[in-house]
């Protein structure tokens, strides 16, 4: 696994478990974040005090007059508002086992204590939350362990989840902060999860690396002698029990700081008395400072009121300055209003991580599961000329590969995965790749393309086709894939079919990609269910007529299909998708061997499943696997109200009618209900310009999907139409002939070139009219035509591209491909 893929792995483990303890610390952070200024707000009287032209009293007053009313407890710190609508405080010493002694609100004007603010127990109980999870042993309880594994959890997610989400051009800074919310769906959570991730880098590094500092002694000792090459910790506030001695009187020292600020030149200021002839300490916040432990620290002489020691906060080292404010560093204080802001968004934000991170967690869990839902047997072992190559993010690809490889009997591989020899000895690969992030490859396939991709490789000789999995929200939808498709024709291999793209889990790509599958395997396919069900419909077969009676092909017929449900649309170059039934022959055959002729549920259920082999044995009707559905290009429009098919009979493996080509042109009687799903083709569907040149080539049924363009050229008009189509017989094989010739009457049709193999008078093919007629079909490229091929892959496809290359060259059919002026509907 790749240090990438390894980074992942921990990344969304951990995310699904310390994520969760991150958002209640994250919420929980955010609601203290401005835990004052809620506090003076909802505590009236208390906080804030009303106006009044009362003197404050003097410190030693003030200690005094709390001491009396806490039955002359010690007081052990006094904090003194330059505001006189403020409110003093003052700390009482603690009880005997305790680590901090009580801290309650004190009117300065009268001495008189008013208790705490409220919200105090609220917000204490959130603190307890955030810093321990309000578990049992406070900071010595496994609470403090589990928000110091969270915290660490944190500083992970950023640094990792920096480099997992490392743009493609990384200068450009749209591409890391730029939100795009026309995204939707796992698209929109990975955008969120991402994005905003990189907005807030910052502030969440900060977050984890300060939140360190309570959660484990050797970081704060590391970090402090990092920072100030001091080991040793200043005493922490409070002290077991009452405080040794008598308070020593602070007036001197009161007034020697009057002296030395101004009566004016404190907001704050906090002052421990004098005991056992130590200097008062005074904590000073000058007036205007950025936040509330910006002070200064001057310590004076308890009976002159001498000034002894000063520690200004401007002097401090900065290592010094850093250790001192490790709190307003992570509550944001520390960079003022702003920074506070920010912190209390990132905070409340947290929870959105653990959402989307959830989220995407879940989508990637059910592609596993349908992953995982692929028989084993389906991976394929080796068979020597086919090899199946997937490049696979969260499993979708690889499901895809599994189901390719099984349907062929072909070795599969991880793309970089096949051994030399397994690379030389196949005639035919199959890619099955899916884009990652900004167009990249998945993570386990970018060492294949950084090694081989970067030039052509040696494919001569070799057959492939490539399924693009993407994501159309993303401007790069199926970037990968078709980088590939290019590297494989730029290597020397000829390409089977045009890439077939999959948006996310559209059910009509992996139709069409399926089709083509069992179209390799040779009628294998018939033996297989569809990979992916999809809702078909009922449609009533009206019509069906045998068009070339007399020919030396195979029988062909025109099947007209009428809608149950009205109001049915599709475009030109659609799809039908038909569920077939089987011959009534072959079922009886089954039951009869079977000994269940006589079960009427068993066949009515065996009509349309997989029948099971001579050796195997016949399972009950809700155990049996439903056929594959059929693919037809649709002849008609949809003005016209009918769905027209083109259907040759095909023959099966035991010598009769193919299941869906004998269900239509057979078995299905005329006013019957056939299961129908029409699906759109976007690769072939009608130029966006209506004045655009259309070249339509094609054989046999493959006329169908041509006469679906050439009918909506005809109904609304536009740019001409060059018609090459080849069948068999002249006197027999003419589908749609009237019709065709009414429209070149009309000038609807400005060329019709007929190639029938079979013509007495010198036989020839499409490709042959294709390379006859190369200058002309130069000059309509020149003009802008777009060129349509629809029929055969085996000989009439190939060999028509190799003669379009041959005209036009391989760059510009290669530029025409990207362009969709060069679209292929073949099968």
């Amino acid at each position: 696994m790749t240090l990438r893929g390894i980074l992942f792995q921990v990344h969304w483990f951990l995310g699904i478990t310390a994520g969760f303890v991150l958002a209640i610390m994250g919420v929980t952070g955010a609601t203290m974040a401005f835990e004052d200024e809620i506090q003076s707000a909802i505590s009236p009287g208390i906080v804030r005090l009303a106006p009044s032209a009362a003197p404050a009293l003097s410190p030693d007053a003030l200690i005094a007059a709390a001491s009396r009313q806490r039955d002359g407890r010690a007081v052990t710190q006094l904090v003194v508002e330059r505001d006189p609508t403020r409110a003093a405080s003052v700390t009482f010493a603690p009880e005997k086992g305790q680590r901090r002694g009580e801290r309650l609100l004190i009117d300065p004007r009268t001495g008189t204590l008013m208790g705490r603010p409220n919200g105090a127990g609220f917000f204490e109980t959130v603190e307890r939350v955030h810093r321990w999870m309000a578990l049992p042993g406070a900071g010595n309880g496994w609470g403090r362990t589990i928000t110091g594994i969270a915290a660490l959890s944190l500083v992970f997610f950023a640094l990792s989840g920096l480099y997992l989400r490392w743009p493609r051009r990384a200068l450009d800074w749209r591409a890391w902060f730029v939100l795009d919310l026309r995204l939707t769906g796992r698209n929109l959570y990975r955008a969120l999860h991402a994005v905003v991730g990189g907005w807030i880098f910052a502030a969440y590094l900060l977050s984890g690396l300060t939140g360190l500092w309570w959660s484990y002694d050797w970081y704060r000792q590391g970090v402090r002698y990092v920072l100030t090459g001091k080991v040793a910790e200043r005493p922490r506030e409070g002290r077991e029990g009452p405080p040794k001695g008598e308070a020593a009187p602070l007036a001197p020292a009161w007034a020697g700081f009057i002296g030395q600020v101004g009566a004016d030149g404190y907001a704050r200021v906090a002052i421990t008395p004098s005991r056992g002839g130590k200097p008062v300490e005074m904590r000073v916040l000058p007036p205007g400072a950025r936040f509330d432990r910006q002070t200064d620290s001057l310590r004076f002489d308890a009976r002159d009121g001498r000034l002894v020691k000063a520690d200004r906060y401007a002097a401090r080292p900065w290592g010094e300055t850093i250790v001192g404010n490790v709190l307003p560093l992570h509550t944001g204080a520390f960079f003022g209003m702003p920074g506070r802001i920010v912190m209390l968004l990132t905070s409340a934000t947290m929870p959105l991580f653990t959402i989307t991170g959830l989220l995407l967690y879940l989508a990637r869990r059910r592609r596993k599961r349908a992953l995982a839902a692929v028989p084993a047997v389906a991976a394929g072992a080796a068979s020597g000329d086919t090899l199946v190559l997937y490049a696979s993010q969260t499993g979708g690809a690889e499901r895809l590969a599994r189901l390719t490889a099984g349907a062929l009997g072909a070795t599969l591989r991880p793309l970089g995965g096949a051994s030399a020899a397994e690379w030389d000895a196949a005639r035919r690969i199959l890619f099955v790749a899916a884009t990652y992030g900004e167009g990249e490859p998945p993570d386990a396939a970018r060492g294949f393309a950084s090694r081989n991709m970067t030039q052509p490789g040696n494919l001569a000789g070799k057959d492939y086709a490539v399924l693009a999995l993407g994501d159309r929200e993303y401007a790069d939808f199926c970037a990968f894939g078709h980088r590939i498709d290019g590297w494989a024709h730029d290597s020397g291999a000829r390409r089977l079919f045009d890439t077939i793209e999959v948006d996310g889990t559209d059910v009509d790509a992996e139709h069409r990609w399926q089709q083509q599958v069992f179209a390799l395997a040779g009628g294998a396919g018939a033996a297989q269910s569809d990979w992916q069900r999809a809702p078909f419909a009922p449609w009533r077969l009206a019509s069906r007529a045998h068009v070339n009676p007399g020919s030396p092909g195979a029988p062909m017929h025109r099947i007209v299909l009428e809608p149950v449900e009205r109001d049915v649309a599709w475009q030109p170059g659609a799809i039908a998708e038909v569920m077939p039934r089987h011959d009534p022959a072959r079922v009886a055959a089954v039951l009869a061997r079977h000994g269940r002729s006589a079960d009427a549920a068993l066949t009515r259920a065996l009509a349309g499943a997989v029948l099971p082999a001579e050796d195997e044995a016949l399972p009950e009707a809700e155990a049996l696997r439903p056929l594959a559905h059929r693919d037809y290009s649709v002849a008609s429009i949809a003005a016209s109200g009918v769905v027209e098919l083109l259907v040759r009979e095909a023959t099966a493996a035991d010598g009769g009618p193919g299941i869906g080509s004998g269900w239509l042109t057979r078995h299905a009687t005329i006013g019957e209900s056939i299961e129908v799903r029409l699906r759109d083709n976007p690769g072939f569907a009608m130029p966006d310009d209506a004045a655009t040149p259309m070249i339509l080539i094609g054989n046999g049924t493959g006329l169908a999907g041509l006469m679906g363009l050439l009918r909506e050229r005809g109904r609304c008009g536009g740019g001409p139409v060059w018609l090459i189509h080849g069948e068999r017989s002249p006197t027999h094989d003419r589908p749609f002939d009237a019709e065709l010739a009414a429209l070149r009457l009309q000038g609807k049709v400005a060329r019709h070139d007929h190639a029938f193999s079979r013509d007495p008078d010198g036989g020839c093919y499409v490709q042959d009219v294709v390379t006859r007629e190369g200058e002309a079909i130069r000059a309509w490229a020149d003009q802008g035509a777009a060129i349509y091929v629809c029929g055969s892959l085996a000989g009439m496809a190939p060999a028509v591209d190799a003669a379009l290359r041959a005209i036009l060259g391989d760059a510009r059919v290669e530029a025409m491909l990207g362009e969709r002026r060069y679209c292929r509907d073949i099968y």
